[in-house]
């Protein structure tokens, strides 16, 4: 039979990892869990004084968003909440960082989906 596929959203690693347990029992073709951030880059120690230089960015001054990078701070800088342009919540993502992945054979489908949701995933 065909696979489908499922992308997951959950606020924690132990969302994802408890509907992960119950969709092993259906067999799985393939399964991943991941953390994502939309800043790009790894992190660096430590505050620059903008007076005396070496501000990458905008979001410089942003909480856990210092870049390694010019590139990854010009691109951070353009996202809604760094920018001051935000909206508030978009589709229901805000603080949803883990995503699963999860391969399942056509039949189970929506057995899958049910799974997901009941555990508190965005799909």
């Amino acid at each position: 039979m065909a696979e489908k596929n499922i992308l997951a959203y959950f606020n924690t690693p132990e969302q994802a990892q408890g509907a992960a347990a119950k969709l092993h029992a259906l067999r799985v073709a393939d399964l991943s869990i991941d953390r994502f951030s939309t800043e790009p880059g790894e992190e660096m120690g430590g505050m620059t004084n903008a007076i005396g230089g070496g501000l990458s960015g905008l979001n410089a001054y942003t909480p856990d968003a210092a870049l390694s990078n010019l590139s990854a701070g010009i691109l951070g800088a353009a996202g809604p909440s760094e920018s001051g342009m935000s909206a508030g919540e978009q589709d229901g993502l805000r603080g949803r960082d883990i995503l699963l992945t999860v391969v399942v054979d056509e039949g189970v489908h929506h057995q899958a989906l049910k799974i997901v949701e009941d555990a508190g995933g965005y799909v």
